[in-house]
């Protein structure tokens, strides 16, 4: 090989995968929407704001339109009667996109064990992270967003997003188990 061709690409040239640089791209410029319902709302305004800053993590630019989101922050109660609205502005959100539950409420119903609201956002929606508390701290917020860059980060292109989350359920052992058990103890067959 010729010297002049040797040290002239050095400095200029970067090798890595497709999926990293995807994977990069995705999780450091997520958009989320702004969809506030209850007091968990609050906990998220802060968290977009200058105190605890999330736009450091890339995900500071929170949109008004499902069309410009990539991120759903299900941030309080979800009634029956708002649960197909919420699964309607899930269904316009373009591909990949992602789901974080943020407090009780959104994650299991919290203490409103009632005819009225749903028991979980899961029901409606496939959620990627969850977020504990009654109201959630911001910091709790930031924790599950850097999270959720982690499972971006786990991603390949060659699969669809869900079928990833999907395979994650396959693969955790505590997931599996549980399952067997469920299953042994209504007597389905495996």
């Amino acid at each position: 090989m010729p010297a002049w061709i040797e040290d002239r690409f050095e400095k200029n040239i970067i090798t890595t995968t497709v999926d990293f640089v995807f994977n990069w791209a995705r999780k450091s410029a997520l958009w989320p929407m702004t969809f506030g319902l209850a007091c968990c709302a609050i906990e998220m305004m802060a968290t977009g704001a200058s105190r605890f800053d999330m736009d450091r993590f890339g995900a500071g630019i929170f949109r008004p339109s499902p069309r410009q989101s990539d991120l759903m922050i299900v941030a309080g109660t979800v009634t029956l009667k708002m649960a197909p609205i919420v699964r309607r502005v899930y269904d316009q959100m373009p591909d990949p996109k992602w789901v974080i539950s943020m407090g009780a409420c959104s994650n299991v119903g919290g203490p409103f064990d009632t005819y009225s609201v749903l028991q979980g956002v899961d029901h409606v929606v496939p959620v990627d992270v969850y977020v504990p508390g009654c109201p959630p701290r911001p910091e709790a917020l930031l924790y599950g967003l850097m999270r959720l860059q982690d499972k971006i980060d786990r991603m390949t292109i060659a699969k669809k997003p869900t079928e990833v989350r999907l395979d994650d359920v396959k693969n955790d052992l505590r997931i599996s188990q549980a399952a067997r058990d469920e299953m042994e103890r209504i007597g389905m067959k495996i």
